[in-house]
């Protein structure tokens, strides 16, 4: 049982938390509570916590059990955690980014610089239930293993198809040279998003919470498209923007 404050791996994990270069060095993210817990796929746990109290419960004795979790005290579990109130067990988790060819069939969202991590989770959950093939984040976009992105995703992050590129006007480039009709969600698009008929292969665009997309990337897809909007709203959320979009080629295509 690890009871000690400074032991480091409890350094470790608790700087997991809150240094998104560490994660990407050490390729590794915490993942929090019972039921994400329960989501972690077994090749790709490195570790797992619980305190003696959530051992105890039934159904937290077969969860241990499962992940041959290490038992540590409450307050080492404290101090690894994010949270103010832990839920009892915590994993270390080795990341996987999806290749391109592993990607589902849907529509695929690429997002330049969406920095709000509560966005980025929304984002994750709306793709999945929707349907989408994936998601692609630039450089500039909140780090998905943040925890305040996972929390968001509610385990989307093990079944949401997503990968990472340093500039995602290089990832238009590629995707139009391989069919990808790409559409990009602007103020200024002369289609009304949902009087735009789309084909199997899409993948729509969405900018920063504030600025929206650049010039440079908004001018490389193959279509500007727009939300109408009544009132004096100059824009929507980037996250419900994203639902909008991803829910109208859900109803299209089950539709036919």
């Amino acid at each position: 049982m690890i009871t000690s404050l400074s032991n480091p791996l409890v350094k470790q994990v608790g700087l997991l938390n809150k240094k998104a270069s560490l994660r990407k060095e050490e390729g590794l993210f915490v993942v929090e509570g019972r039921r994400f817990a329960e989501e972690i796929p077994a090749d790709r746990l490195e570790r797992a916590f619980v305190t003696e109290a959530f051992r105890d419960t039934t159904e937290g004795a077969a969860l241990a059990e499962r992940l041959q979790a290490e038992t540590v005290s409450e307050a080492v579990l404290q101090k690894m955690s994010d949270t103010q109130s832990p839920q009892g067990i915590l994993a270390l988790v080795r990341m996987r980014e999806t290749a391109p060819e592993e990607w589902g069939g849907g529509p695929l969202l690429l997002l330049e610089r969406v920095q709000d991590p509560g966005n980025l989770g929304t984002i994750f959950r709306t793709a999945e239930a929707a349907g989408a093939g994936g998601i692609v984040l630039d450089g500039e976009t909140a780090d998905p293993y943040g925890p305040k992105v996972l929390r968001s995703t509610m385990g989307g992050i093990f079944r949401v198809p997503f990968r990472t590129v340093p500039r995602i006007g290089d990832e238009v480039k590629r995707l139009k040279q391989t069919g990808v009709r790409v559409y990009a969600a602007h103020l200024q698009g002369q289609t009304a998003f949902d009087r735009v008929k789309y084909p199997a292969r899409c993948a729509f665009l969405l900018g920063n919470e504030g600025s929206g997309l650049s010039d440079e990337v908004s001018g490389l897809a193959d279509e500007w498209i727009r939300i109408p909007m009544e009132g004096r709203a100059e824009s929507l959320n980037v996250a419900v923007a994203g639902a909008l979009l991803l829910y109208e080629a859900y109803r299209q295509r089950r539709n036919g």
